[in-house]
């Protein structure tokens, strides 16, 4: 508990140790962030002059922070976890006081235009804000003259797609508690008026515990009016967004909802329920033509009707979810919040991190880490990067 909060205060108001601009001043700078790499199926249109609240930011990211007393000497590096279009993360660890965590390290050079630099600051003002036990925890951000760096919560089971495709289907119990914690995480982000738009299994980590935390905020949104602007995954898309002729083309938090609906089915069946051509699948959505196959429960059948219905209208609440029959059927002792909480803050002292494997000699010393074409150049699986 103690070191979670003193991690926690450290890194609420990160600075910057780095170099000043050509000019020779470094103005202050407001929280720059960076996104969590995405699949290349995630898109997002919305443009930056967007009446979304965001102001305009220039495609060459501000200089860093004149002050310095956050920076990359506070860490010991790790093995890498991840490598993204971005950059990657490695496993790091606070020298003073041991906490463990994940260090993502973006390149600047290669967030070149004014919308990737959007963002990444959309993604960290949105993300630094929530303290949920289903959500991954940022606890902040720093940069230097040519890499940002994000500080994140470690989930220590890695991505949930994963043990997906390991298990190809889970049992009902399993995916059940998988729902209600994404329930809870939505219903959390809601309330505080924060659309996710990009739920699925690629963005959902796994705790030491086994529990889930939602990440990867580069496509959300804060604020209470609809939206018009085409961002998700295809697969995922509700048929307010993927329908192109509406007369009406605004939408609400509830897309949230049709994306825990197709994440549901994925994580019961092993596929998603309207993957076919393109063309063939913005029909199928549009009517959400979809087969449940007889294996999968009434109770499970009914939750995914009602969460994949055509009208956001008449979809089921993230209430009404945790309080399903087949929620309530599959979660018999729910844990308490309180002891998720618990759990949570005391994940760092049961990962097993072996120093001689995870933690190099040569890499504790600062020998060839972090750099942007290195040893670690090819895809690393892990559970950090989306």
């Amino acid at each position: 508990m103690k070191i979670n909060r003193h991690l926690e205060t450290r890194l609420e108001h990160p600075v910057t140790r780095g170099e000043s601009g050509g000019n020779g001043k470094s103005p202050r700078v407001n929280q720059t962030g960076v996104e969590t790499p995405r699949s290349k199926d995630s898109v997002d249109t919305e443009k930056p002059n967007e009446a979304s609240g965001t102001d305009r930011i220039p495609a060459a990211l501000v200089t860093p922070s004149a002050i310095k007393r956050f920076h990359l000497g506070m860490f010991e590096i790790g093995k890498p976890l991840g490598e993204g279009g971005f950059g990657r993360v490695y496993l790091a660890r606070e020298r003073e006081h041991k906490f463990l965590c994940a260090l993502k390290v973006l390149y600047k050079k290669k967030l070149e235009t004014e919308y990737a630099v959007l963002q990444v600051r959309r993604e960290i003002e949105i993300q630094r804000n929530l303290w949920h036990p289903n959500i991954l925890r940022l606890y902040g951000s720093f940069q230097d003259s040519t890499r940002i760096f994000l500080v994140l919560e470690l989930a220590g089971q890695g991505a949930l797609y994963k043990h997906l495709a390991k298990a190809e289907w889970f049992p009902e119990r399993k995916a059940a508690q998988y729902i209600a914690q994404i329930a809870s995480a939505l219903a959390y982000l809601h309330r505080r008026q924060v659309i996710h738009r990009d739920i699925k299994p690629e963005n959902i980590l796994v705790g030491i515990h086994g529990e889930v935390k939602l990440s990867d905020f580069g496509c959300s949104v804060h604020g209470p009016n609809r939206r018009t602007t085409y961002c998700g995954t295809p697969n995922y898309l509700p048929p307010e967004i993927a329908r192109p002729r509406r007369s009406d083309k605004s939408y609400d938090e509830k897309v949230d909802l049709w994306s825990l609906g197709v994440a549901m089915y994925e994580l019961l069946v092993g596929q998603r329920p309207f993957d076919d051509t393109p063309a063939r699948m913005k029909r199928k959505i549009a009517r959400a033509d979809l087969i449940i196959p007889p294996y999968v429960s009434t109770e499970a059948r009914d939750l995914i009707k009602k969460l994949l219905v055509v009208d956001p209208r008449e979809r089921i609440t993230l209430e009404e979810v945790q309080q399903h029959p087949w929620i309530i059927k599959n979660c018999r002792k729910p844990r308490l919040a309180a002891e998720m909480q618990r759990n949570w803050v005391q994940d760092v002292y049961k990962a097993r991190i072996r120093v001689t494997t995870d933690f190099p000699r040569s890499e504790r010393k600062g020998k060839g880490l972090l750099k942007e074409e290195g040893p670690y150049s090819r895809p690393i699986h892990s559970g950090i990067v989306g």
